[in-house]
């Protein structure tokens, strides 16, 4: 319970995920107070809570790093940095010793050398030790308090948040001296597993401070789900063979472009699965890996080894794409003063490249970027003595809403317009310059209504919902722009109407602005090895 509703801290961290907790572990460990604020419950809410993942982790042995490294240069369109993947790396490394021995998350034993097996987690065990973690450390939580807008100081530095406290009905006010922004990615509401909450908040936030993104372009992920399911775990697909109706063999499906087809597929008729190529090893050690994957086939009656089941695709956006805030260095700074970000919230293009983490890098990257920012927002925070400002104000500026006046526009059907642009595949997966055109010009007419005043006006849910409905908008936005920035394939941004790979754009494509959405390329040199590209973007 909150006795005042504005609270002071060193370091304040939004988001509730890996990231968040990290973050908020290592600045409370460099001496700061901190305090969480997460829009859902810390240690349940995320993608990360509800299914298990594996993690980039490998052994400080040079060959194997080497090889760890080399496996995303191609998929990724040769744009990662290595000096990022690694401090990601030795990091993650350390971090998952620390998650055993002081977190006491309690690792499977292997049985033949009798060591713990520390190459994946099970969500829902390692976000509850998480939040215990930090607890036991000091920070504060606030549950349920979703963050609506920063607070900057007269000198336009971040000196906090201001957001509504679901549970007690009431506004509040955090001013400190950093801030971190672990709100998870964007998923545009897609109802694929664990991405309710995020909805692209700290990705609005930042842009009305002026941060800017890079590797929007490649936020098009899409997860193959059980019709009418919400769980993608496309990793388990590889064990699957795909058919159509009349149950021929669907060619191509199982292949590296695999999806394509499948996308291509929906667009005309039905696509079905069976984990045929799972022998009973395989099966027993999938199920024993990934328990919820298989809740939802046992409910229906269905042997997803034996059994055909309709499949379908779910948007994953920056969620599981590589797209996010852009960062300036490798303390994870966003280049606004007191403003750091981490996790999906934050580029990953430093150790992806173009190319879709899935579970293993996108885990290490928010335990590893998460340590470094809160390690050095802590730093800032007590270093400069900026503890808070006087009198902060709100930097909001879209759909943030009063609540004494009438609602206008229902937040819900500029959702479902903005969702038109933005979930279906021949937009967004199946990519060509006419269709992204297309797509942007509606978004832009979506972004004249949540523009309009009287949008988030209304009652404290109509707010939250309507910040939400924004930050979709503006993350497609610059999604859009960017793909269409990009005149090539690369990683997963895969054009129609650019097949090829071209080596004069082998550099990073910028974006930012709301009511104005502008792009900006970096020069395809060995610029994209260096450690943060402030030189590059002056």
């Amino acid at each position: 319970m909150v006795d005042d509703p504005t609270l002071t801290t060193d370091v304040l961290v939004i988001g509730g995920g890996p990231a968040a907790t990290w973050a908020a572990l290592y600045a409370r460990e460099n001496g700061a107070e901190v305090v969480l604020v997460d829009k859902g419950y810390c240690g349940t809410s995320g993608a990360t809570a509800p299914a298990g993942t594996g993690v980039w982790y490998v052994a400080p042995d040079p060959a194997a790093r080497e090889a760890a490294k080399a496996s995303r240069e191609r998929p990724g369109g040769n744009l990662a940095d290595h000096n990022w993947m690694d401090r990601v790396l030795e990091r993650t490394y350390r971090n998952m010793h620390r998650l055993g021995d002081e977190g006491r998350y309690p690792y499977p034993v292997d049985p033949a050398t009798g060591e713990p097996i520390r190459t994946g987690v099970q969500g829902p065990e390692y976000m509850r030790r998480m939040r215990a973690w930090v607890q036991r450390r000091g920070v504060r939580i606030l549950d349920h308090s979703p963050a609506l807008e920063l607070l900057v100081d007269t000198h336009g530095r971040v000196a906090g948040a201001a957001g509504y406290r679901r549970q007690e009905g009431r506004d509040y006010r955090v001013r400190a001296g950093a801030v971190i922004l672990a709100t998870g990615g964007c998923a545009f509401l897609s109802r694929a597993l664990g991405t309710n909450v995020d909805t692209g908040d700290g990705a609005l936030m930042a842009a009305e401070v002026g941060a800017h993104f890079s590797g929007m372009e490649f936020s098009n992920a899409y997860g193959i789900a059980p019709k009418g399911s919400t769980i993608t775990k496309t990793a388990y697909y590889g064990y699957a063979n795909f058919y159509r109706a009349d149950g021929s063999i669907l060619e191509g499906a199982g292949s590296l472009v695999g999806r394509s087809v499948i996308a291509r597929t929906l667009l005309d008729e039905k696509v079905f699965a069976r984990l045929d190529r799972a022998d009973a090893t395989v099966a027993a050690q999938m199920r024993l890996g990934q328990p919820n994957f298989f809740l939802q086939f046992d409910r229906r009656g269905i042997d997803p080894f034996t059994d055909l089941f309709e499949v379908d695709l779910l948007a994953e956006g920056t969620v599981r794409g590589t797209g996010g805030i852009d960062l300036f260095d490798e303390d994870c700074r966003t280049g606004v003063p007191g403003l750091y970000a981490a996790g999906d919230a934050a580029t990953r293009e430093r150790i992806c490249g173009g190319f879709t983490g899935g579970g293993s890098h996108n885990a290490a990257w928010a335990m590893a970027s998460g340590s470094f920012a809160g390690a050095a927002a802590a730093h800032d925070a007590l270093g400069s003595r900026i503890r808070t400002a006087s009198n902060p104000r709100g930097a909001g500026t879209i759909a943030i809403g009063v609540r004494a006046r009438p609602a206008g526009t229902r937040p819900a059907e500029v959702l479902a317009a903005a969702q038109s642009h933005l979930l279906p595949v021949e937009r967004n997966y199946l990519r060509s310059g006419d269709r992204m055109s297309a797509a942007q010009r509606g978004l832009d007419d979506v972004w004249d209504a949540v523009s309009d005043p009287d949008f988030g006006a209304g009652d404290a849910a109509g707010r939250v919902r309507a910040r939400e409905v924004a930050a979709i908008t503006a993350v497609g936005r610059w999604m859009y722009a960017s793909a269409l920035a990009r005149t090539e394939s690369r990683g997963m941004s895969k054009r129609e109407d650019y097949p090829d790979l071209d080596p004069a754009q082998r550099g990073h494509v910028l974006t930012g602005g709301l009511d104005t959405v502008w792009t900006r390329r970096t020069a395809p040199s060995d610029a994209s090895r260096d450690p943060g590209i402030a030189a590059r973007v002056a």
